[in-house]
């Protein structure tokens, strides 16, 4: 979230554009160094044979490093460097001129004041990849980002209200404080916790 705040500090300070780009099956784009053999797919079934995998597959616990590497070469073989505070961030220089890719699995944030360069970098990965512009930055990591003039505005609005929808909270009301005071706890009482729920808060802001 560091990273996020920093990108969108930048495109305010110096006026920078902001694109959004994202990845279609980014998975299937790691190259696997170790052997890895499935079993084969319904209607190719073949007594006493597998499948060698040439490519990661999603559910490999290896898939996302593949595919991160993958793209780690990609960008440095064109000049990119890794950030070494955020090694999600890529960086490249031309004199005065400079363009910063921050990367979140299969999602990009593109800043900078080389429109040529930005450019360039797109084609570059629809050539690699199966690439899918998405204009100007609007949602990302769960965060509304609307812009106007110098001013960047970021919320999670729509977040909240997914997750109300989800757990059914939606005409919930408000309270002060969570219990009544005094309120003694007993192992039978309430519903059961649910740790989805729980978990989804933690990219609260």
């Amino acid at each position: 979230m560091k990273s996020v705040r920093i990108i969108l500090s930048l495109t305010v300070v110096k006026e920078w554009k902001i694109y959004q780009l994202n990845v279609k099956n980014a998975f299937l784009n790691g190259d696997l160094e170790k052997e890895v053999y499935m079993c084969m797919p319904p209607g190719y079934e073949e007594l006493g044979k597998c499948c060698r995998l040439k490519k990661a597959l999603y559910g490999l616990k290896q898939s996302p490093q593949a595919w991160f590497e993958r793209l780690r070469l990609v960008l440095s073989r064109h000049g990119y460097h890794q950030g070494y505070g955020d090694h999600t961030l890529f960086v490249k220089r031309n004199k005065h001129k400079v363009t910063l890719m921050l990367v979140y699995v299969d999602d990009m944030i593109v800043i900078g004041n080389d429109e040529d360069e930005i450019t360039k970098l797109k084609k570059l990965l629809a050539i690699e990849f199966d690439l899918k512009g998405l204009g100007k930055l609007k949602y990302f990591l769960c965060i509304e980002i609307a812009r106007s003039g110098t001013t960047v505005v970021s919320n999670q609005r729509k977040y909240h209200l997914d997750l109300l929808k989800e757990t059914e909270k939606l005409g919930c009301r408000p309270a002060s404080i969570p219990i009544d005071v005094g309120h003694k706890h007993s192992f039978r009482d309430g519903e059961p916790l649910c740790e989805e729920a729980n978990g989804t808060t933690s990219y609260w802001e």
